[in-house]
């Protein structure tokens, strides 16, 4: 049975490596996976999902305007699709979620989303709170503050290294401008 899962966490958690593990299972087994990820999230190339360690693999993309379910059913239509991989899905609007959700119901296409659950100031991304309510299942992706415990929050840090408090909700980067931290060590981080 299809089901839309939201495996979520904070940065640097290996979201992207657990993607791409599950993804290579099913092409193990002679299935078909397919993997999107955010259009402007270039950092590994253009249509590309991959992980800090190295790995990656190509990725068909998805912005703003994409109808997923329209791109899913044409696909479905063309070819057999085992699982779909979505990463960085924080980027999905509440319309996409929407509509991967119908593909979910009305392809039997299983969906797997991965991606931030808050932002930098705690606040939840649009997509990742529309993956919260509407999710069939949802895992979260451990990984931990500098004191040891579950990082839970994420703080952005510009070029000298101090904590930013305000700008956009979305800015691509990665540990250079972004740090895990527990509640806890990001509230006095951001508290001033």
């Amino acid at each position: 049975m299809a089901k839309l899962y939201f495996h979520y966490s904070t940065m640097n958690a290996g979201k992207s490596t657990v993607l791409l593990q599950a993804a290579h299972n099913y092409v193990e087994r002679g299935m078909t996976p397919y993997l999107l990820t955010a259009q402007f999230d270039n950092r590994a190339g253009e249509g590309r999902i991959a992980s800090r360690i190295g790995i990656g693999s190509p990725a068909d993309t998805f912005g703003a305007d994409t109808d997923l379910f329209e791109k899913l059913q044409t696909l479905k239509s063309e070819q057999e699709i085992a699982c779909v991989f979505i990463d960085e899905a924080q980027f999905l609007s509440p319309a996409q979620v929407w509509q991967l959700a119908r593909a979910v119901d009305d392809l039997g296409l299983p969906v797997m989303c991965y991606g931030l659950r808050v932002d930098f100031l705690g606040d939840l991304f649009p997509g990742s709170a529309t993956l919260l309510a509407l999710a069939d299942e949802m895992r979260e992706i451990r990984t931990i503050c500098h004191c040891g415990k579950k990082a839970t929050m994420v703080v952005r840090k510009d070029d000298q290294g101090r904590v930013l408090t305000g700008g956009d909700q979305v800015q691509i980067g990665g540990n250079e401008t972004y740090v895990s931290l527990c509640r806890r060590h990001w509230r006095e981080a951001v508290e001033p």
